[in-house]
């Protein structure tokens, strides 16, 4: 089995980390197209304290939190902006002011889309090497066939040369007795 590394990319609010023979099998594993480590958002782990979980369970993604809940809170906490007072000579319709109050339109979250099943491919491939598996026995099948037909010809090409020998010596026998009959009342 090849040598586990375990490699290290953010997710969040949380770090994924992953045991993986190569940095393709780490990509694979957080399900990622893009080259994660030629943009420097993933690396390899060195960390002892870091590698244990990840490579107690190989090839599953492991998720730890980047700070505490309050961290998160406070970063995610809007900043008032400073206040400025209005320039003078200029008007400010009623309609901004209602558009300025109103509360910002929250975007909408994008839909997970769910990793790809492999079920079908694992499905393909196990007809594939069960067809391969009954190909390989007809065929051993269709040889013990042969050879056992094989041997049978043998046995019967023998046996059959062997009494068409003496079936040739018995008519050799019979055609000189016939000869000689036939010379003796040739004579008569």
């Amino acid at each position: 089995m090849a040598k586990l590394k375990v490699f290290r990319t953010p997710a969040g609010f949380h770090d994924a980390y992953v045991a993986a023979p190569s940095q393709k099998a780490a990509l694979a594993a957080w399900g990622s197209d893009a080259d994660l480590f030629a943009r420097g958002i993933a690396e390899k782990v060195t960390d002892p304290k870091l590698m244990g979980e990840p490579l107690a369970k190989p090839g599953i993604v492991i998720k730890v939190s980047r700070g505490s809940a309050a961290d998160h809170f406070e970063a995610a906490e809007p900043k008032s902006p400073p206040h400025r007072s209005r320039p003078k000579g200029r008007r400010i319709s009623t309609e901004n002011v209602a558009k300025a109050d109103a509360p910002p339109i929250a975007p909408t979250p994008r839909k997970k889309v769910p990793r790809p099943s492999r079920a079908k491919l694992d499905a393909a491939q196990i007809a594939l090497e069960q067809a391969a598996a009954n190909l390989k026995q007809s065929l051993a099948d269709i040889e013990a066939r042969r050879r056992a037909l094989d041997a049978e010809r043998r046995a019967l090409q023998a046996e059959g040369d062997k009494r068409m020998t003496k079936l040739e010596t018995a008519r050799d026998r019979a055609r000189k007795k016939y000869q000689a009959r036939l010379e003796k009342w040739a004579r008569r």
